[in-house]
């Protein structure tokens, strides 16, 4: 008898397939939408959710990173900035919730919290995001160059913490922050150089949780198989459904799920 029907999980694959779908069209809600539908629906333990959410956005992320490159959208002097500051952020990060032991049942509602409030924060960033574009291009003359180039690696610093703790925040807190920094940057350059940051970003969290156990591996098969399909749908479909209905429902989705978990 085969073993397939024992591990693959029809309901993972499902919501794999919706997600990446998302991803495809809007560049946002792997994380966003990922770790709260497993903690939410499926009752995942939130660091088992986060856990197995990295490694599923780091191959999925690889696959949007070669596409990017191909099409020469990708800023790889920015990406390295961000990663300056991410990967030694990023280590720091997994050895202190190794040392806080985030798989007990104390800590599932502090990590909980947190998650809801960095799904908040995402939504705001995804609702403001045509402001703040506007404001960057308007007002903003960019930084002196070593002034842009220590913003980046803060930042790239502030995304490894939040994302190895919450898995969110790579996408839409990330370009947000780039636009900012970059503002004369065209807008799929930046997010072709996030979503390349975000492929070892979330490669080193997601095997850091593996090694301290809050990867359920069966479980990210089972994504894996829903979302690789999700996200190519999901891209070809990006030029027909309009980006500002997208965004506005991702948004609703990630206020609510977001404002479930903090209360």
């Amino acid at each position: 008898m085969s073993l397939i029907p024992h591990i693959i999980n029809p309901l993972y694959v499902l919501s794999g397939f919706l997600v990446g779908g998302l991803v495809g069209q809007t560049g946002v809600g792997g994380g966003s939408l990922m770790t709260p539908l497993l903690v939410l629906l499926f009752g995942v333990h939130p660091a088992t959710a986060v856990g197995t959410d990295l490694l599923y956005a780091s191959v999925t992320k690889t696959a949007g990173t070669l596409v990017h490159g191909l099409n020469k959208s990708v800023d790889w002097a920015v990406t390295g900035r961000l990663a300056l500051g991410s990967v030694p952020a990023t280590a720091l990060t997994l050895v202190v919730i190794a040392r806080l032991d985030f798989l007990d049942k104390t800590s599932a509602g502090v990590l909980a919290v947190i998650l809801g409030c960095a799904l908040i924060l995402t939504a705001l960033a995804l609702i403001l995001r045509p402001r703040i574009m506007r404001y960057a291009v308007d007002r903003l003359r960019g930084f002196n160059e070593r002034e842009t180039v220590l913003l980046t690696v803060a930042t790239g610093a502030a995304l490894g913490v939040l994302v190895s703790i919450t898995s969110v925040g790579a996408g839409a807190l990330g370009v947000t922050a780039l636009i900012l920094l970059y503002p004369r940057l065209p807008t799929a350059t930046i997010v072709g150089s996030d979503i390349a940051h975000a492929v070892p970003l979330t490669l080193i969290a997601g095997v850091g949780h593996w090694l301290l156990g809050s990867v359920n591996g069966t479980m990210l098969l089972s994504l894996l198989m829903g979302s690789l399909p999700g996200v190519v749908l999901g891209s070809y479909l990006s030029t027909r459904v309009s980006d500002a209905f997208l965004r506005g429902v991702l948004a609703t989705v990630l206020v609510v799920v977001g404002t479930r978990l903090v209360f």
